[in-house]
């Protein structure tokens, strides 16, 4: 079977990634706390056939709450609990801090929505970075030593009490009354230098045994513990250059560590704005992001090695400061926002081209949005992409009625779920408990 890539829908506050998206007429401007909608956003996706979900978290906020909503979900397993009574195929992945999290709390609360859903939760486990983060736990930032180290031991020790409950441990037996059987639901005593448990953890497998591990990071230390243990990589990568790198050292990572390099896949950001036209979507961007529009002019001239005037938002940059242009080396977006100014746009439309935006953009027909998923994905730079629109309300509709045909079309989707798990869904081994082919 020819390959095909596999496609994640973010799935953040209710909104959109635009942070203005809750202004947007269409929207119910109490989304960030309806269940309901998320629920309606995530059917959306699973009408398109996308393999998971995405939900991000980081517990705490650092932005203009005056004017814009924190950019995560209340809660990420309340959320997707209220996901999976209302879907029945897409996965279901959320994140969950090693650092700020005992691991038997972990372990429970994702193999038990993973029973909730029949087999369809991911976990990406992650360390947390933000000072901001500890402190809303009343303490300081561990060492990146102490926090991959913890990392290590947490994963080990939740993926040994996932495998507790022993896979034939179920009786039922209603004439004998024989519930369990006791000798296969044993405790791990499990202990290192940071995290412990006795266990057991009574939940007993799901239709694909227990979660499937993700992660998001790009350092050494991500790599390693990547490699070892996730299936799925939340990457950010700009250039098709970078990714195909990015991708190219997981997998290395995952050979390293005795895995098979196939089990483990990269899926690059991308941000949709799916419009009629150019002119239609960067309208349609500039409505709901103009007012950060003066707050980003310095930086995007830093990017451009100019001086460029907040003023002057309505014009295109002179033939003489396109000549004097250099692209930051220490910013990947650069070399794009340059080429977008090239175009001789206005300063306020290279801007809503989302030059300075976290992952790629793209803005327009769903043609275009086809067209960088086939090259990125053809170029052996991804695996897939994991998607975050502008706005959900619409934003979602529009990539599963726009993009995901084109993509079926030329062969680089699916048309259907062929099997019911996440595993199924990214081609990931059956595992319960501990890997043995992992070192401790």
């Amino acid at each position: 079977m020819t390959r095909q890539m596999i496609i994640g829908m973010h799935l953040g506050n209710g909104y959109g990634n635009l942070p203005g998206a809750w202004r947007a007429s269409a929207v119910d401007s109490k989304s960030y706390t309806s269940f309901d909608v998320k629920v309606r956003h995530a059917q959306a996706a699973e009408r398109g056939k996308l393999q998971f979900l995405f939900l991000p978290d980081g517990p705490t906020h650092i932005g203009d709450i005056a004017n814009e909503p924190p950019h995560f979900n209340l809660d990420v397993m309340v959320t997707l609990a209220a996901v999976a009574r209302e879907t029945k195929r897409i996965g279901l992945v959320a994140t969950g801090s090693t650092t700020f999290n005992e691991p038997f709390n972990l372990a429970r609360q994702f193999k038990a929505l993973d029973v909730l859903s029949h087999g369809r939760t991911g976990w990406n486990a992650v360390t947390s970075s933000g000072e901001d983060v500890a402190a809303n736990y009343g303490t300081r930032l561990p060492s990146t030593s102490d926090r991959y180290g913890r990392a290590h031991e947490a994963v080990h020790l939740i993926q040994a009490l996932w495998g507790s409950w022993g896979q034939e441990a179920w009786v039922l037996d209603k004439v004998t009354g024989w519930f369990a059987n006791a000798e296969k639901v044993t405790p791990i005593n499990m202990g290192g230098k940071f995290v412990a448990s006795r266990g057991p953890l009574y939940i007993p497998p799901s239709e694909q045994g227990q979660p499937v591990i993700f992660h998001a990071g790009g350092s050494p230390n991500a790599l390693e513990f990547a490699g070892r243990y996730a299936n799925g990589v939340i990457g950010a990568a700009f250039t098709i250059e970078d990714a195909r790198a990015q991708r190219a050292a997981f997998r290395a990572a995952a050979e390293r560590a005795g895995r098979n390099p196939d089990e483990i896949k990269f899926f690059a950001g991308l941000m949709t704005t799916i419009a009629s036209d150019r002119r239609a979507g960067l309208d349609r961007r500039i409505a709901l992001s103009e007012r950060i529009f003066p707050q980003r002019v310095p930086y995007l001239g830093q990017m451009l090695g100019l001086s460029l005037d907040t003023a002057r938002l309505d014009e295109p940059l002179s033939a003489e400061q396109l000549a004097r242009a250099k692209p930051s080396l220490r910013d990947p977006r650069s070399a794009h926002a340059l080429k977008i100014a090239r175009e001789e746009w206005t300063l306020r439309d290279v801007l809503a081209h989302g030059v300075i935006d976290y992952h790629p953009v793209v803005v327009g027909p769903a043609a275009e949005a086809a067209d960088h998923m086939q090259e990125w994905f053809e170029a052996g730079a991804v695996d897939g992409f994991w998607v975050s629109p502008d706005i959900y309300e619409d934003g979602i509709d529009a990539f599963v009625d726009g993009v995901v045909p084109i993509l079926q079309e030329r062969g680089l989707f699916h048309r259907n779920y062929e099997g019911t798990t996440l595993r199924d869904h990214l081609g990931a081994p059956a595992q319960y408990g501990i890997d043995p082919r992992v070192p401790r």
